[in-house]
């Protein structure tokens, strides 16, 4: 796909992603967050991309991640010391949000919480150390003697239960 054709299709894939931003996180700030990181995500393949292909399921699927690696960012923030800055804020808590936001962050956080807790205990233990601890598919492997395109398989699954847990509990 050339980048005219990419530029091309690029709105469509925004309201796409910006649909599934709001599904899950539920106000328009997010959002954007998940539709500019998915267009840039999918901008870096754009050379495997077929021209002429509806890329729907695609940009759906990007945002999904897109959401879930914002989640994980979020929560990786910790609060280690008294002292709260950019370094130390507990997850998803900016330094200098509002009291709105902060509610909104406890709240996703609580939610995202609850809805892994829903997962089988081999789904969780890897959906955290990919999803949370960021750990590379060569280290789970390492560490679980699980075959890489299983570990993928799994988390994958273990994703998108999350990602639906999350939106029944913002419902």
């Amino acid at each position: 796909m050339t980048q005219e054709e990419f530029e091309h299709i690029a709105p469509r894939l925004r309201e796409l992603m910006l649909s599934v931003g709001r599904s899950f996180f539920g106000n328009d700030d997010d959002a954007e967050d998940v539709a500019q990181e998915g267009l840039v995500a999918l901008l870096r393949f754009i050379d495997r991309m077929e021209s002429g292909a509806r890329h729907d399921a695609l940009a759906i699927r990007v945002a999904k991640h897109c959401c879930m690696d914002i989640v994980r960012k979020r929560k990786s923030r910790l609060f280690i010391s008294g002292k709260m800055n950019e370094e130390t804020a507990p997850p998803g808590r900016d330094v200098g949000a509002s009291p709105h936001e902060d509610l909104e962050a406890k709240e996703l956080h609580e939610a995202v919480n609850k809805a892994v807790q829903h997962l089988k205990p081999s789904e969780r233990r890897l959906f955290e150390m990919r999803q949370i601890e960021g750990l590379e598919l060569d280290d789970i492997a390492e560490q679980t003697n699980i075959a890489k395109p299983s570990i993928k398989s799994i988390v994958s699954t273990a994703r998108k239960k999350v990602f639906e847990e999350i939106k029944k509990l913002r419902t």
